[in-house]
């Protein structure tokens, strides 16, 4: 809610190189979008992103959508791992992930992060 007292929508538009933040439910998190020196993040970045999410996700009530995106996360870090590489699509369910959970995820900044790289990926 703006401080007038109605709520307004949020457009983001092209996001690269920069920093930016995310604030819900009184929280902000700022974190750079993509790899420091603004190349696409590599597999390493993108996997050990996703790790993070996962630690951070045992910190949120037990719940159905908790264990559905961690199964998500699961299933895009076996892959980052095995491949090596990321592999067409797995940026654009990532993505999906995170916007069917945002509402469980929209305080960690863990999320914000892997967010933050997806977007570096484009598409």
């Amino acid at each position: 809610m703006g401080s007038n007292g109605d709520e307004r929508p949020v457009h983001i538009g092209n996001i690269s190189n920069t920093a930016f933040s995310i604030g819900g439910s009184n929280n902000t998190n700022t974190v750079h979008n993509g790899a420091p020196d603004g190349r696409p993040p590599t597999a390493e970045e993108l996997l050990r992103a996703v790790h993070e999410l996962r630690v951070e996700l045992v910190r949120i009530p037990r719940s159905s959508g908790r264990g559905e995106l961690d199964a998500e996360l699961e299933d895009a870090a076996a892959e980052l791992e095995q491949a090596g590489e990321i592999r067409p699509g797995l940026p654009a369910r990532l993505r999906g992930a995170l916007e069917r959970w945002a509402p469980l995820v929209e305080t960690v900044s863990a999320a914000t992060a892997l967010g933050g790289l997806l977007a570096s990926l484009g598409g």
